[in-house]
């Protein structure tokens, strides 16, 4: 055999040249032989003989074995160290011409050649979408969409090129939106939905495609796969489930598509979505729960929610899921009844149906995830000063917040620990508060919070310290001292970078820390008058006036 290849190869340099066309076809039927006998040796061979620089100038429309050459270009990039001598031999640039042909067999050999020479490589995926490949494949895929091998052909390219990002712009530009949801409407067989999924997915993430797939009707065909599929327990059908219904959600990302799916609460596609969370299946009770949390991205949804009962129905799905629940659903649930407590008017209503008493019950979790959402939802309900003293006052809660303050391995549930301790304290106002914090050993984590990277988180503990000060200076004064809280006030102050807001909640801080004779005293032997006196000149008035009054107060107190 490998006599008979350097024969053929030798013969085809010669017909190549002179393209002789019956010798041609002869040559390239033996090597098409050859790569399916033994793909790598015989792709070894190819490039050893030079051949392919000759393969362009047979890849123009005017060629007849076109196809053939490019099946072999195919084969041989099946092979990762034939694809950058492919692209050095000047292959792409001819291969993309041919994708305008009308030839079918030539339409399927060009786009394995190009799909396999690329595969894997973003800057070659990149390179073909600059040449303009997208716009011509969507159009193939709706000139040719009885082809079953053309339209995989499509998909698998699609699939490739969509996971880039430079990509989008140009699929929103076609008809892709229209031509993917028409093939998968006609979709039966469980392989080819799945192939169609894989492009949707990608392409979903966009905003603008997003809107397109919702106007072209997929969510009619995911809302129908979710009927039939639900009592399902064979594999196939429970996989079309999850990715119909994921799919579902991502669609909601988008505000725009979301609010034309939302249609004010009346949408028949909101009213299916709700009836996912009172199902027995997981997956959808998931993609309900996520659904809702997409729903309530702006007030007005939010507040039509709640007035309309759906808090009810997120307690029942959490109260199912409290003991060894699934913890997706949990996080999905708490997600959607956090974005929902976000407006103002809401805040009361859901106290008063008892989402405070149906959070708690997760407070026993150890899914960091879990523990955010808790967290996050809490907080936003807590506007009110009567839920905030209430929350403030349960010892466990603040037991478990202290705990968390100190969960290094995750930076959003300290971080969401710190900013609910803080605001216990600013929202409450509240003695009480203030000593169930102190007994849990929280001061400390307010203290350490005022020197966060995050201004917001700063100031609110700035806030809250300020606040304790001013009400609870003897029962807290130890625990400031030991945490350092007047060093760091100094160096709040020291600091030209200490936001304004900063600067004048530090200020405030201090001459509330003058009633304790210990933390005066730390005051004094620091220094303050030199930080203080040099902020009068600050450019912010309220931070200038501040300084003023605390140089008095420190000089008085001197």
């Amino acid at each position: 055999m490998a006599d008979n290849l350097s024969d053929t190869l030798k013969k085809l340099k010669i017909t190549a040249v002179d393209k002789t066309e019956d010798s041609l076809e002869g040559c390239l039927d033996c090597l098409l032989q050859a790569l399916a006998q033994n793909n790598t040796e015989t792709s070894e061979k190819i490039q050893a003989s030079g051949i392919l620089q000759l393969f362009a100038s047979l890849l123009t429309p005017q060629s007849s074995c076109k196809a053939k050459v490019a099946n072999i270009i195919a084969e041989v990039a099946k092979n990762e160290f034939m694809r950058i001598p492919c692209v050095d031999a000047g292959l792409i640039s001819p291969l993309v011409q041919l994708l305008n042909s009308k030839d079918q067999e030539v339409l399927l050999q060009t786009g394995r050649a190009l799909g396999n020479i690329c595969y894997d490589s973003h800057s070659l995926q990149a390179q073909l979408i600059n040449m303009g490949v997208i716009p011509t494949l969507v159009k193939l895929l709706g000139i040719h969409c009885q082809n079953a091998a053309l339209t995989e052909m499509c998909l698998v390219a699609f699939g490739n090129l969509a996971e880039l990002e430079s990509s989008k712009e140009q699929f929103a530009s076609t008809n892709i939106a229209e031509e993917l949801v028409k093939l998968f409407k006609k979709q039966i067989e469980h392989d080819k939905r799945e192939m169609i999924f894989e492009v949707l997915a990608p392409l979903a993430e966009n905003d603008a495609i997003k809107l397109q797939l919702v106007e072209a009707g997929l969510v009619e065909c995911l809302l129908e796969i979710v009927q039939q599929k639900v009592d399902s327990d064979k594999e196939d059908d429970i996989t079309e489930l999850k990715t119909g219904s994921d799919l579902m959600v991502l669609l909601l990302l988008g505000d725009e598509s979301m609010q034309k799916l939302f249609e004010g609460g009346k949408g028949s596609v909101f009213q299916r979505v709700l009836s996912w969370i009172p199902s027995n299946n997981h997956q959808l009770q998931l993609a309900g729960a996520l659904a809702i949390a997409n729903f309530a991205r702006n007030d007005a949804n939010c507040i039509h929610m709640v007035d309309n009962g759906i808090v009810e129905k997120l307690m029942d799905l959490l109260d199912r899921h409290v003991e060894d629940g699934n913890v997706t659903v949990q996080h999905a649930a708490l997600s959607a009844l956090r974005n929902l407590a976000i407006p103002v008017i809401n805040k009361a209503k859901m106290l008063s149906a008892g989402v405070t008493e149906a959070v708690l019950k997760f407070l026993k979790s150890e899914m960091p995830p879990v523990q955010f959402k808790l967290l996050g939802t809490l907080r936003m309900l807590i506007d009110a000063q009567e839920a905030a003293e209430q929350l403030g006052k349960n010892v466990k809660l603040v037991e478990r917040l202290v705990e968390w303050c100190e969960a290094k391995d995750h930076a959003g549930v300290m971080g969401e620990s710190n900013r609910l301790l803080s605001a216990l304290i600013r929202h409450s106002k509240s003695k009480d508060v203030i000593k169930t914090i102190v007994q849990s050993g929280g001061i400390k984590h307010l203290v350490t919070m005022a020197t966060s990277e995050h201004v917001i988180m700063q100031n609110e503990a700035l806030v809250a310290l300020a606040l304790i000060a001013a009400l609870e200076l003897g029962t807290a004064e130890k625990d400031l001292e030991s945490a350092k809280l007047v060093q760091i006030l100094h160096r709040l102050l020291a600091d030209e970078r200490s936001a304004p807001e900063i600067k004048y909640n530090s200020m405030v801080l201090i001459c509330a820390l003058m009633g304790s004779e210990c933390l005066h005293k730390e005051v004094q032997d620091l220094a303050f008058l030199d930080v203080v006196s040099k902020l009068r000149s600050h450019e912010n008035k309220s931070v200038a006036q501040q300084a003023s009054l605390t140089e008095q107060r420190l000089t008085v107190e001197s």
